[in-house]
């Protein structure tokens, strides 16, 4: 009887550390906040954002392939971007080299685009925020993105425009920052070329997310398929004095 006893409370104890150590390790995984939360999340991140970094530069290589070649590049070039809170972006070409008219038509027709759409008067409806987009949080919960823990978030435009993406986000689980874009731009930036499926990712730079790569691929009657890959290095960020 003293033995069945005996086993009967090792088996408890036993159950008993069990129990114990399965709600410790559930404790310790990250837990999927509600839908509102993160929304209000990412909408922050990117007020944040804006309102701290005055200005930056950055080095930006662009490669275009024409097609299904994407070992023989038909034009690049290599510019340096320059944002200021106040006026927006400006660019500065350092070198460029292949087809005259794909770099007219696919990259001057880029950059110039990007800049109406940092213009002061412009830029807020570019964001990636609830007022320009509706959103869902996709269920699944945390998700492993570049070595981050990561929210999903299902991205519906409010409207149509060259900057804004139809597809998904994937946020920093902690600070609701963008991690990584995919998906398809609602409306071209040029009418020689069709509207482009996107990716884009993104790194902390001085405690900011920032583009750090990105490739667009679009369909058009004059050069078929397109792909930019875009790659961002050496960012220098003027910040705000912290009060």
């Amino acid at each position: 009887m003293r033995r069945l006893r005996s086993h009967s409370a090792q088996r408890t104890a036993i159950l008993t550390f069990l129990f114990l150590a399965f709600l410790a390790v559930a404790a310790a995984q990250p837990q999927q906040p509600d839908e509102p939360s993160v929304i209000r999340g990412v909408d922050a991140a990117i007020k944040a954002r804006f309102e701290a970094v005055l200005g930056f530069t950055v080095i930006e290589h662009y490669v275009v392939f024409r097609g299904n070649d994407e070992t023989h590049p038909a034009a690049e070039m290599t510019v340096k971007t320059t944002y200021s809170k106040d006026t927006g972006k400006s660019y500065t070409v350092l070198s460029e080299s292949g087809s005259d008219i794909v770099r007219h038509f696919v990259l001057d027709a880029l950059l110039e685009s990007e800049k109406r759409i940092n213009e002061p008067a412009n830029r807020e409806a570019s964001w990636f925020t609830s007022a320009n987009y509706e959103m869902k949080l996709q269920p699944g919960g945390i998700q492993r993105v570049d070595g981050r823990d990561c929210l999903a978030v299902e991205l519906n435009p409010r409207r149509e425009g060259p900057s804004l993406i139809r597809g998904t986000m994937w946020v920093d689980a902690k600070d609701f920052s963008t991690v990584e874009i995919r998906g398809s731009a609602t409306k071209s930036p040029s009418l020689l070329t069709g509207p482009a499926q996107v990716m884009r990712q993104y790194a902390n730079v001085s405690g900011f997310a920032q583009a750090i790569h990105a490739r667009a691929v679009s369909n058009s009657f004059l050069f078929g398929q397109t792909v930019v890959i875009i790659d961002y290095q050496d960012y220098k960020m003027q910040l705000r004095a912290e009060k």
